[in-house]
């Protein structure tokens, strides 16, 4: 009689053939897991991420000694690099790449409460698609939800931190000594787009790590509810 009672108050919460596919997709054992489990779940899952993953990136070297995230120059500017080090400059090519990398460190620390107000406006129909999509499907939220107010918010520290690490001073010199080289063509490229761009990408790039790590590694779902919640996720 319980279980009778149990399955009809679910499908009036998700509709009948929805809740069927969640019941039949559920581990022996683990019980009927309401709306605001899934989704408290995944928001876990996602804060998570964000907290172990998005910090690595604040810290000093987070993306200039990381690979997976490293800034490299722009096309344009791997002409001025090669060049500089041909004639003998490779101490201040060197000081450009990490500037950059420095800036984007900075930026990224501005990147954790927007994450978060991201994560709290998420909807039970988002968390089901998240859930129940690819390994990738969260990153993706915060990608289509986040990045204009990521972009907005980055652009003016990293151009606030280019002055702070110095990393103005630095590509001016590259730039006026490059410039100076007879025959070359001349270039002046917005570093702070790119590099607010770059910073973007290395940020999804690491939540993706951590939600494939969620997804794919039993021992990462670190209380009962992500056990739970992952498990439908399983066996699907």
């Amino acid at each position: 009689m319980k279980k009778i009672v149990l399955s009809l108050f679910a499908f009036s919460l998700f509709g009948c053939a929805e809740m069927q596919q969640v019941l039949d997709q559920l581990p022996q054992g683990t019980g009927v897991l309401s709306q605001a489990e899934i989704g408290s779940g995944l928001k876990e899952a996602l804060n998570n991420g964000i907290t172990k993953q998005v910090s690595k990136l604040t810290a000093t070297d987070g993306f200039f000694k990381n690979e997976a995230v490293k800034i490299l120059l722009p096309e344009e500017l791997q002409t001025v690099d090669k060049k500089l080090r041909q004639i003998g400059m490779s101490k201040l090519a060197d000081e450009g790449l990490k500037v950059i990398n420095r800036a984007a460190e900075d930026a990224v620390k501005e990147a954790t409460p927007i994450f978060v107000d991201a994560v709290k406006q998420m909807t039970f129909n988002d968390a089901k698609n998240i859930l129940m999509g690819n390994e990738s499907s969260a990153t993706t939220y915060l990608q289509n939800t986040t990045s204009t107010a990521l972009y907005a918010k980055f652009n003016p520290v990293i151009k606030s931190s280019y002055t702070k690490v110095g990393a103005d001073k630095v590509w001016s010199q590259i730039i006026t000594k490059y410039n100076s080289i007879p025959l070359v063509k001349k270039v002046n490229p917005d570093l702070t787009d790119y590099t607010t761009n770059k910073a973007m990408e290395g940020v999804f790039k690491m939540i993706a790590v951590e939600e494939k790590d969620i997804r794919t590694n039993l021992s990462s779902r670190s209380s009962d509810l992500l056990k739970k919640v992952f498990a439908l996720q399983d066996k699907k």
